[in-house]
């Protein structure tokens, strides 16, 4: 997720991961593997919001704001280049973190949430199976805890339940809510009867994850943020559970709900203003399906470094990836542009561990890892995939290229969707003067992987 060749944007805020999409590293002299383009609509291009896009055959599925910023739901079939739409009673404001995300149950009936920042839910479910032009506005999930929610997020949990996750409250104060879907009665229930995490009034947590991991458990990682202010984030943290109810640290202390900041689920003690920014550490597992929290801080000189964490046998092991001498100071509220990106590590099938970056400084790249020590051994290329146009259409100045990829599942294999559009980047969430730039296409783009 990030923004080439001009630095890449990033919101400040956690699960807004998926927010500034970047385009590939494959070269200009790579056979192009994009099979078909197919326009969308016209779309917003002042300031970014992340899209979400959702193939199950035989239909797609794309929630966008359009160029006059009202929420939109396109559909097709897989077989048919024509949409239809379907606009719905919401308009964006110039707020990044408004971010759309949608998710189909067991059933076949849409749902969606999203244009959220510390404000009433805004949730739609359809009428119909597979059909968008049948989505409504329910009106409330649980009906408590829902007048500021921030960062939905539709997830899998333990026998494919499907689960709703959102923070009630603001930066510096919220709590973590994680609600049920029951498909016979089709209402939503709290999964966990009491929040996630406590902020205790004087702070909040940033969420990734939770990710299911190969050991079978969900694993999830926060920061703590005492303000509204970016710089105030401090200690990384972790807890891992089997059923999202009941959750334990990594070394199987069981965790009383909710967790508090001094519960014993902190790995990296970081201070306030020591590097550590929410929206930016990532999980990942080793070859041997351990977990590895990735995240960054200051060093001794106070420049920012990328790091691993490890849990081995009894204890966390840290690992300092590389050596920047470069400080990225940021401060303040609102979206901000990210100075560095760190990726979760990957276990390829090769047996090797690498790990993707961007730097505004010194560029990016993927490193190949030292299985033992996890710190960078070379730089290889590895083209991200799928690789699309990377050069800019619009003419106004300053347009970045943003891509989401498929939340759904293609019928085919080799087969991937990506949607591709362009913006300016993020402004803090704040009005930009005009002139502003003229409505950028929405497209999808079918790739085929060799």
């Amino acid at each position: 997720m990030f923004d080439h060749p001009t630095p890449f944007n990033r919101c400040c805020h956690a699960l807004l991961c998926a927010l500034l999409m970047g385009v590939s590293f494959a070269s200009a002299q790579e056979k192009s593997p994009v099979r078909e383009t197919i326009d969308i609509a016209p779309v917003w291009a002042a300031h970014p919001v992340d899209f979400c896009l959702i193939t199950q055959a035989p239909h797609q599925f794309v929630a966008f704001y359009d160029a006059q910023r009202q929420l939109t739901v396109a559909q097709r079939k897989l077989d048919q280049r024509v949409w239809t739409f379907t606009p719905l009673p919401i308009t964006t404001k110039w707020d990044s973190h408004n971010y759309l995300t949608m998710t189909i149950d067991d059933e076949g009936y849409l749902h969606l949430s999203g244009d959220m920042h510390c404000v009433p839910l805004n949730y739609f479910r359809s009428e119909k199976p597979l059909d968008a032009s049948s989505l409504r506005r329910i009106p409330q999930m649980v009906g408590e805890q829902e007048q500021r929610t921030t960062y939905p997020k539709f997830l899998r949990g333990p026998a494919g339940k499907l689960i709703f996750m959102y923070r009630d409250g603001s930066s510096g104060d919220g709590n973590q809510i994680i609600n049920q879907y029951d498909l016979k009665t089709k209402t939503w229930k709290r999964m966990l009867e009491r929040p996630l995490t406590d902020g205790e009034g004087q702070r909040n947590a940033y969420f990734s994850g939770p990710i299911l991991g190969p050991d079978g458990y969900f694993h999830l990682s926060w920061v703590w943020r005492e303000t509204p202010d970016a710089s105030t984030n401090h200690d990384l943290s972790y807890a891992r559970s089997k059923d999202l109810i009941q959750w334990q640290t990594a070394a199987g202390k069981a965790l009383t709900l909710p967790i508090r900041l001094n519960d014993g689920a902190i790995v990296d003690p970081i201070p306030v203003q020591g590097g550590l920014i929410n929206g930016n550490h990532s999980i990942g597992f080793d070859t041997e399906g351990r977990v590895i929290l990735s995240y960054h801080k200051h060093d001794a000189k106070g420049y920012t470094q990328p790091w691993n964490a490890r849990w081995e046998k009894d204890a966390w092991k840290f690992s300092q990836i590389a050596d920047w001498p470069w400080r990225w100071d940021f401060s303040g509220g609102g979206t901000i542009q990210f100075g560095i990106r760190l990726d979760a590590v990957k276990a390829e099938a090769d047996g090797t561990l690498t790990q993707t970056y961007r730097h505004s400084e010194f560029g990016g790249g993927t490193w190949k890892l030292d299985p033992q020590t996890l710190k960078a051994l070379t730089k290889i290329h590895k083209p991200a995939a799928p690789a699309l146009p990377s050069r800019v259409e619009g003419k106004f100045p300053g347009l970045q290229i943003r891509q989401k990829g498929d939340d759904g599942k293609s019928p085919n294999p080799r087969t991937r969707y990506q949607l591709r559009w362009e913006t300016l980047p993020a402004n803090r969430d704040q009005p930009r003067p005009e002139p502003w730039p003229e409505a950028s296409m929405l497209r999808l783009y079918q790739i085929e992987i060799d």
